[in-house]
């Protein structure tokens, strides 16, 4: 999460303002305009092959140029679906830089500033090594948070700025007296209560047409119980939902644009009860698995972002050694990532859009640099390929602050026991202070086993499905719904960037 300490995934405001699609004020071609719609179809088809010949090669902004001006050609054609079909990857385009958008020098300025005390010899072997980049149009471009990821990589630094005291409340859970429930693993329940707000700006709906939105709500899990949904906007334009069961929460809008006056305002008064989760696993008493169930078959899959590869089966099976015991391997490979791979920032926007898609595991394997969700996705698909269910659960954390911000941990299933959450990443939180090594371990094994009651869960896996499913050619991010996805062709920016969402959940 970007609130305080932690990041997961963007959360909803996006703005792409580089290109002004089919029309407005986008830079003029040096073609000389021709005289018939057949000279307008050719220069569009010469304009898209140009675009897809720059995307495959990794020059993104060229590409969003190049399919920006086939979209105005198309246009003028008449031909309409290849112009929205054009727009699109022009957006898909700007996405897959928008999140490197620092020079060289801006890069070492960044550091600079954030980095009390770095050298030039240290910020040289930074952005020679370990910082990510992409090189694109011939341009070495850095990730917008490369000096936060340094303070992160080398977190001796975060140590000496960072307010012991401020952990004491991180690990205020540790230490709270429970609510024991019946030999349960579930406690300390805490009703949660609020709203959540969805703003799209009214000059985007300047065409007609339909929006469809699908907005995320909280989803009945065995850790958050008694979902509440009231008072949902524009209830007589809901298709699907809202669906509160299942693997994610969310209801679905397909809105006239004509019936939108000012700015679309969606609301939604939401609660739920939350449980803490400590869980006292006896390995001699973990039962077989029924390999043959439903759920065993989801999730120990490969998928689209938690991907089974040879290397990470083969780098699952080293740490585990001769361990056969599910659960014994499990916290195996929670202790592997966090203590081998250390927090980072990455472009997540990235790695939805780009193709051929790189999954969320594959990136963190080989690179080494993850957050929370990307941390989650890397412990699940080792999970799996040994054989032990697992999932990355995401929504929102209220832990290191009482404002909801988004959040990715992972579970892993361990028979007789059911679903037992670990958190990848508030563990590596114990390292960003200036404690005791017994208080930082006693932190980390706690959370390879437990979690807290400070969390709003929205999809119990990434990339979980929906219905309607969002269209394979539409650019909205795919892997979380921590914030609503929005389709609109009418508009000649991608829609994100004129949207803002707010989850406001209050302990009562």
């Amino acid at each position: 999460m970007r609130s305080g300490i932690l990041l997961c995934i963007f959360a909803a405001v996006l703005l792409l303002v580089f290109f002004s699609g089919c029309t407005g004020n986008s830079q003029e071609t040096s073609v000389t305009a021709p005289d018939n719609l057949t000279d307008y179809k050719s220069l569009a088809e010469s304009a898209y092959q140009l675009g897809n010949e720059d995307y495959m090669a990794g020059n993104y902004y060229s590409a969003a140029e190049n399919y920006d001006e086939a979209c105005k050609y198309y246009d003028k054609a008449g031909l309409f679906v290849n112009a929205s079909e054009a727009e699109r990857r022009s957006f898909a385009s700007v996405r897959c830089f928008y999140e490197y958008p620092l020079n060289e020098t801006e890069a070492e300025d960044a550091l600079r500033e954030k980095v009390p005390g770095i050298t030039d010899e240290e910020i040289d072997s930074w952005l020679s090594g370990h910082a990510q980049k992409q090189v694109s149009d011939g341009n070495t471009l850095y990730f917008a948070d490369t000096a936060s990821n340094y303070l992160f990589e080398n977190y001796e630094l975060l140590q000496r700025i960072n307010d012991p005291e401020e952990f004491d409340y991180f690990a205020r859970y540790l230490t709270e007296d429970d609510v024991q429930g019946s030999g349960s693993p579930y406690l300390s329940p805490v009703n949660y209560s609020g709203s959540e707000k969805f703003v799209i700006l009214g000059d985007v709906f300047t065409a007609g047409g339909t929006v469809n939105i699908w907005f995320p709500l909280p989803v009945e899990t065995d850790s958050q119980r008694d979902v509440r949904v009231e008072n949902l906007s524009y209830s007589e334009y809901i298709k699907a939902g809202p669906v509160t069961d299942g693997q994610i929460g969310y209801v679905y809008y397909e809105i006239p644009a004509e019936e939108i006056e000012g700015d679309l305002v969606i609301t939604a008064d939401i609660g739920f009860r939350s449980y803490k989760q400590e869980f006292d696993v006896d390995p001699a008493k973990v039962l077989p698995y029924d390999k043959q169930s439903p759920e065993y078959l989801l999730y120990t899959k490969s998928g689209r972002n938690i991907e089974i590869t040879d290397e990470i089966k083969s780098k699952a099976e080293e740490i585990v050694g001769d361990e056969t015991n599910p659960y014994l391997q499990a916290i195996m490979i929670y202790d592997y990532i966090i203590q081998t791979y250390p927090y980072s920032h990455v472009p997540h926007l990235f790695l939805d859009t780009a193709k051929p898609k790189v999954s969320e595991s594959s990136y963190m394997f080989k690179t080494g640099r993850g957050d929370c969700g990307t941390q989650s996705m890397l412990f699940s698909a080792m999970c799996r390929s040994l054989g032990i269910p697992a999932r990355a659960t995401g929504g929102y954390q209220m832990l290191l602050k009482e404002t909801p911000g988004t959040h990715f941990w992972a579970e892993y299933y361990i028979e007789g026991y059911g679903w037992i959450p670990c958190d990848l990443t508030v563990a590596d939180v114990a390292d960003w202070y200036d404690i005791s090594d017994e208080r930082r371990a006693e932190f980390k094994e706690y959370y390879g086993h437990n979690l807290d009651s400070a969390r709003y869960v929205i999809q119990k896996d990434v990339d979980a499905g929906m219905i309607p499913e969002i269209p394979d050619d539409a650019v909205a991010v795919r892997l979380v719904r921590q914030a609503p996805a929005v389709i609109y062709d009418g508009y000649d920016l991608d829609a994100d960037g004129a949207t803002e969402f707010l989850a406001d959940l209050r302990a009562c």
